[in-house]
């Protein structure tokens, strides 16, 4: 490396409504830090009631960036989170502070600390012609015509995720299918010297706390956001409206669901991703896990994070 040295980052990880923004609020008491949201949700402008946004008073506590950048209809994914990460790691840095990425987003988080290798550019004429084909035969067509392409790919992806099939279908055609399997990742060693913290908590006791914090984003006003979401012309088949909560509100709105049962399904559904949150994360090397409840609060998990950094690291960022 001829002694270049990397720059730091932190990461603290982990499944939805594990305490994350808390946990770098805490953080902010400790060390000069900002916040770099890696989550695919808080990114878009008037989605609030079930993204989990950090609260005004957290916002005031510590900076947070990549929150609110993007409008419902706009396409975000990793490769644009990667840049936008990186190009605000250099600004945090250069005011003294240290970059703390903050999510639950696995692929951007693993985008920015260990790279993605080119893969081809959106093709807008296409992805129109898919969604086409999606609206006229069903989801599960375009899951089929992958499936007889690229079965390997098709076997990883839900028939229902229409925005992932139709990426893999242009990445197919592309003849970039190879982007898919093991070869995806660039160098494991990635650009950054990172620190990455995963927070989790007994399974069973945030499975509660993801019940009751549904039930919160209810009766938050979620059906009304989602109502005047719909009103503003936004159209359903946007991949922000297939985030948990919005797909099931517009049903709701579309009268295809009572409040009830979109509640149930939000509940179920946010525990099965908190699950494949875990199983992503527990495959990524040197992340280092922390019990949020047996270390005791968010106060004490900051304090082990900050004791986790290396002492000269500590000089540096509190000189």
């Amino acid at each position: 490396m001829g002694g270049h040295v990397k720059p730091r980052l932190v990461v603290i990880a982990g499944p939805t409504g594990v305490g994350k923004t808390g946990v770098a609020v805490a953080l902010a008491r400790l060390l000069p830090i900002e916040v770099i949201s890696a989550d695919s949700r808080q990114v878009y402008r008037g989605m609030d009631a079930a993204t989990g946004k950090p609260t005004v008073e957290e916002r005031a506590a510590v900076v947070h960036h990549l929150i609110d950048v993007v409008d419902p209809d706009d396409w975000y994914q990793a490769a644009r989170f990667r840049g936008d990460a990186a190009a605000l790691i250099e600004r945090i840095r250069a005011r003294g502070a240290v970059p703390v990425v903050v999510g639950g987003t696995g692929l951007y988080i693993r985008a920015l600390t260990r790279g993605l290798d080119a893969a081809p550019a959106a093709d807008p004429s296409f992805r129109h012609e898919l969604a086409t084909v999606a609206r006229r035969e069903g989801r599960s067509a375009l899951w089929e015509r992958l499936r007889s392409l690229a079965p390997e790919i098709a076997a990883r992806l839900h028939p229902n995720d229409e925005v992932r099939v139709i990426r893999a279908l242009e990445v197919v055609r592309a003849g970039a299918g190879a982007l898919y399997g093991a070869g995806r990742w660039r160098d494991p060693s990635g650009p950054y010297d990172v620190t990455y913290v995963g927070l989790t908590l007994d399974r069973a006791a945030l499975a509660k706390r993801l019940r009751a914090r549904a039930q919160a984003f209810v009766t938050a006003g979620l059906r009304e956001e989602v109502r005047r979401l719909l009103a503003r012309g936004y159209s359903p088949a946007l991949p922000s409206f297939h985030s948990i909560g919005y797909r099931e509100f517009v049903e709701v709105e579309q009268g295809r669901l009572t409040e009830d049962e979109a509640l149930r399904r939000m509940q179920r559904d946010t525990v099965r991703y908190a699950k494949r949150q875990w199983t992503w994360f527990m495959r990524e090397p040197d992340i280092e896990w922390i019990d949020v409840e047996a270390t005791g609060n968010a106060t004490a998990v900051a304090e082990t994070i900050a004791c986790r950094l290396t002492p000269a690291w500590r000089k540096d960022v509190t000189a």
